[in-house]
């Protein structure tokens, strides 16, 4: 893998794409710098070894032009403060000014472009954009994960510009290291567990997986969609009717390939979709009308738990109950903390997918796991796909 490491930065200038779209409050403080904070070993090893950087990202999704409160001007406090060096600022991502400040970078020195998508060109991947924004630098690292699944300019078109000094980050390297290790190098057996709400954002990645895998434990609103195909009762909880036959589809295609798919057994109901909602416990396949499904129950928590425990590889991706609502979190904590006791006996976990993030986030058990995926979309696109554009634009 061609990675940062494998390079000497020294009098270069380093174009280095990053994702620093990060959420900001209202008056554009930064409030999360999570994503600033992973791009550091990679911008401190280029300044280390005598070059410069020339940071690229974008934030939010602007409509048409500049709009201020998508200018990457409000983060510039927080990326000096994070690699402790001043950093510079070009008012836009390409044109004299951004030329003139890229040309004038000294070794040792940052400068940030403004943000790339106040050009559409960048979503729509032009090639003549591309060319611009690598004409002011030498070399070209992405460590952008969570947007290497589009071919945009930045991500994608750019690599085409250095075919002999283009490379990953440290962050890109490991991120694409974890998911190839559950994908190509897993110990068996390998487990995945597929919460969210509906099957039909699932369907290609289920498929995918179950060539790889040896236990599938599915959980979340999509639940209800299975069970109803077999004939449940499910109340009012949420069901695509129109992919009750998809979900049998994966049960008989499981079957053949000799997988075992885990579902839930009891639910945590509620008459609402409220953290005020009365909630009671009852089998998966008896839901009363007027009441939906919420959560696993403790006997879907023990089941589960079970076959985490005796996994040696684990995927996670999504909660397997609407965990936002304290009132309804206990099974995805359940989950959660059954995937730390596996790692802690020896297994390799990863997390991906924006809910589970967030999830594991909220229990505080994100150090307790093996790796925790930045890129949630894609996580999910490298699974279904076998790679993405932005990794394999660096392998070419």
């Amino acid at each position: 893998m061609k990675t940062v490491d494998n390079y000497n930065f020294k009098d270069k200038k380093a174009l280095v794409r990053v994702d620093f779209n990060v959420p900001l409050d209202a008056s554009f403080f930064v409030t999360d710098n999570t994503r600033i904070r992973a791009a550091v070993p990679t911008l401190k090893k280029i300044l280390n070894d005598g070059g410069s950087v020339i940071i690229m990202s974008h934030l939010g999704r602007p409509k048409s032009g500049y709009e201020e409160k998508f200018s990457l001007k409000h983060i510039i406090h927080r990326v000096s403060e994070q690699l402790g060096t001043t950093v510079k600022f070009a008012d836009n991502c390409i044109g004299e000014s951004a030329k003139k400040m890229a040309s004038e970078l000294m070794p040792g020195e940052v400068l940030l472009l403004e943000n790339l998508r106040f050009y559409k060109q960048e979503t729509e991947g032009t090639e003549s954009f591309a060319q611009l924004l690598a004409n002011l630098g030498d070399v070209y690292v992405n460590d952008a994960f969570g947007t290497a699944h589009r071919a945009h300019a930045s991500t994608t078109i750019i690599a085409k510009f250095f075919p002999n000094d283009k490379m990953f980050g440290y962050l890109m390297a490991k991120e694409i290291a974890n998911i190839d290790r559950v994908l190509k190098e897993a110990e068996k057996p390998l487990t995945a567990i597929m919460g969210g709400a509906k099957v039909s954002s699932k369907i290609t990645i289920i498929h995918q997986l179950l060539q790889r895998i040896n236990n599938l434990i599915i959980g979340g609103g999509m639940t209800y969609t299975f069970i109803k195909a077999m004939g449940g009762e499910v109340g009012n909880s949420l069901v695509e009717t129109e992919h009750l036959q998809t979900a049998l589809d994966i049960l008989k295609k499981a079957k053949e390939l000799k997988v075992n798919i885990f579902l839930p057994t009891d639910t945590a109901i509620a008459e609402a979709f409220s953290n005020e909602s009365k909630k009671l416990f009852c089998p998966i396949n008896q839901i009363p009308q007027g009441w939906m499904g919420m959560d696993i129950g403790p006997d879907s928590e023990k089941l589960f738990a079970d076959v985490i425990r005796n996994s040696k590889t684990i995927l996670w991706n999504g909660p397997v109950g609407v965990f936002e609502f304290s009132h309804f979190e206990q099974g995805t904590k359940a989950i959660a903390e059954a995937i730390v006791k596996a790692t802690e006996n020896g297994a390799y976990s990863l997390i991906g997918g924006g809910d589970s993030v967030a999830a594991i986030n909220k229990f505080n058990l994100a150090d307790k796991v093996s790796f925790v995926s930045t890129g949630g979309g894609a996580l999910l696109e490298y699974i279904e796909a076998g790679d993405l554009p932005g990794v394999a634009a660096i392998r070419a």
